[in-house]
């Protein structure tokens, strides 16, 4: 397919990518207040909880989104995938972030094993957002005249 055609797709991959990684930086900021409010005791703001589901709800559809523009961008520009370590470093972060959000729904007091998961999993997409920045950076290469 003619590039051009597919230049409006690559700008919302560009934009999904950006809120992605500030929902990230957002959602580590609410999350370490909610862990310190819990582990001292103290008070959070009422809107604290609601706030940190709502961007984890955005920062998810967001990945969705991406790795849709993913595979049809690649697909009707190359006609198959898996032409880059890209594929596999997207998968690895929509994987990681469905966990993460999968164990966030599963938080409870009789549940620890939940809230150790989500934050491992927290832990590790800070590295899969790195290795698929990386490697998409080399995958927009490609198409840049």
């Amino acid at each position: 397919m003619n590039l051009p055609s597919f230049l409006w797709l690559w700008r919302i991959a560009a934009w999904s990518m950006g809120l992605s990684l500030l929902a990230y930086l957002l959602l580590a900021i609410t999350g370490v207040w909610i862990f310190r409010t819990r582990r001292l005791h103290q008070e959070q703001p009422s809107w604290l909880h609601s706030f940190h589901y709502m961007i984890g709800s955005c920062m998810v559809s967001l990945v969705l989104l991406l790795l849709l523009i993913g595979i049809i961008g690649t697909l009707g520009h190359f006609g198959s995938l898996g032409h880059s370590s890209h594929l596999i470093a997207g998968l690895t972060a929509v994987i990681l972030v469905l966990v993460s959000a999968g164990s966030a729904l599963l938080i409870h007091p009789r549940r620890p094993w939940a809230r150790r998961i989500h934050i491992s999993a927290n832990i590790v997409l800070f590295f899969g957002f790195v290795w698929v920045s990386l490697t998409g950076w080399s995958v927009v290469q490609k198409y840049l005249p």
